[in-house]
C-alpha cells in the first residue's frame, strides 16, 4: 500500500499537473469504487482544482466550492498520468479524470477491489474520512509519546495503526524500527523515555529520507515505480539478505498477507522472534536464535 512518502510524491506530481486546472470529465469503470452518493460524483465535473492534500494514506483533491475527491489507493491501487482522454480498460482500470492537459488514470492490480473513492463536502467531510492518526512530521516528541503510549500495543502495531499515526504502513514501519534499533514486538507502555525519543527521531528521519529519495527518483516525471519493496530499504522485503549494518541475515514474522522484517542482532538482542504459524507448529522446538534456525533448516533438507 502506498504510504506517506509515496503519497507525498504523488501529490507533488499532481500539483504540477492539475492544480488550477478544470476537471472536465470523470469516468468510472468499476462499480465498487465509488463509496458515497451525496454529493454526486458528477458535481465535481467542470470545477477547478484548488488544493491537494494528504489525509492519512488518502489523496484528497480539493475542488472549487468546497468539494473534495478522496482517493484511497489501498494495496494495489496506482495512479498514472496519460495523454488526454486516455483509454480506461477494466478490470485494471478503475477511473479516469480528464483535464485539458491530460488524464489521471487510476488502476488496481488483482481481483480484490479494495480501492475507494469518496466525494465529500468541506472540512467536515474530510474529517469524517480521517482516521485521526498523529502527523509525526508536524508534531513534537511529547505528542508522539502520548500517542504511542495511549494503549499497550506492540511497536509494529502501534506505528501502523492509522488511528495513532498517520500514513505509516507495513514497509516504512520496518525501516523506522530498524533505524531506531527496536524490536517490532516491544510493547509501547514498557518503553523507556530514551527509547521513545529514539523512535520519534527515527520516524521523522526515515520518512523525510524516503520523501527526498522518491522525489529525486521521480524528478519531473510522474511517479510510476510505486512499490512497497525498494532496493534502498534496509530490512523490508529483504528476508535472509545481509543486514546493511551488521551483516546478520534479516529475519521475518509472517501473519495473514503481511510480514515484518527485522535484524535479530540490531533489534532483538540476537533473539529470533516467533513466527505465528511456524512457532505453533514446532512448539518447544521453535529455534531461539538465527543460528538455531539455520541448523534446523539444514537438518530438514
Amino acid at each position: 500500500m502506498p504510504e506517506l512518502p509515496d503519497i507525498a510524491v504523488y501529490i507533488q506530481a499532481l500539483e504540477k499537473r492539475i492544480l488550477r486546472r478544470q476537471l472536465e470529465r470523470i469516468r468510472v469503470a468499476s462499480p465498487f469504487l465509488l463509496r458515497t452518493a451525496s454529493p454526486p460524483l458528477a458535481s465535481a465535473e467542470g470545477r477547478t482544482v484548488v488544493a491537494l492534500r494528504r489525509v492519512g494514506k488518502r489523496i484528497c483533491i480539493g475542488m472549487e466550492g468546497g468539494l473534495w475527491l478522496v482517493l484511497h489507493l489501498m494495496i494495489a491501487g496506482r495512479l498514472h498520468w496519460k495523454k488526454r482522454d486516455a483509454k480506461l480498460s477494466p478490470p485494471r482500470g478503475l477511473a479516469a479524470f480528464d483535464f485539458e492537459n491530460g488524464t489521471l488514470l487510476w488502476t488496481e492490480a488483482g481481483s480484490k477491489k479494495r480501492a475507494s473513492l469518496h466525494v465529500v463536502a468541506g472540512e467536515a467531510g474530510l474529517t469524517a474520512v480521517d482516521p485521526g492518526g498523529l502527523e509525526t512530521l508536524d508534531n513534537d516528541l511529547e505528542a508522539f509519546g502520548a500517542a504511542l503510549t495511549s494503549a499497550n500495543h506492540t511497536l509494529k502495531r502501534a506505528l501502523t495503526d492509522p488511528r495513532l499515526f498517520s500514513g505509516i504502513g507495513n514497509a516504512y514501519s520496518d525501516e523506522i524500527l530498524f533505524q531506531a534499533r527496536l524490536s517490532p514486538l516491544a510493547f509501547t507502555q514498557k518503553m523507556k523515555p530514551e527509547e521513545i525519543k529514539r523512535l520519534f527521531e527515527a520516524t521523522r528521519a526515515s520518512l523525510n529520507e524516503w520523501i527526498a529519495r522518491l522525489r529525486e527518483e521521480a524528478g519531473e516525471e510522474f511517479p510510476e515505480k510505486v512499490t512497497a519493496f525498494r532496493p534502498g530499504m534496509a530490512v523490508h522485503g529483504r528476508y535472509k539478505e545481509p543486514c546493511p549494518r551488521c551483516g546478520a541475515k534479516i529475519q521475518r514474522i509472517r501473519y495473514a498477507s503481511n510480514e515484518t522484517n527485522y535484524c535479530p542482532n540490531c533489534q532483538t538482542g540476537g533473539n529470533l522472534l516467533a513466527d505465528r504459524s511456524l512457532s505453533r507448529l514446532l512448539r518447544a522446538d521453535w529455534p531461539k536464535t538465527p543460528e538455531d534456525l539455520e541448523m534446523l533448516t539444514r537438518e530438514r533438507k
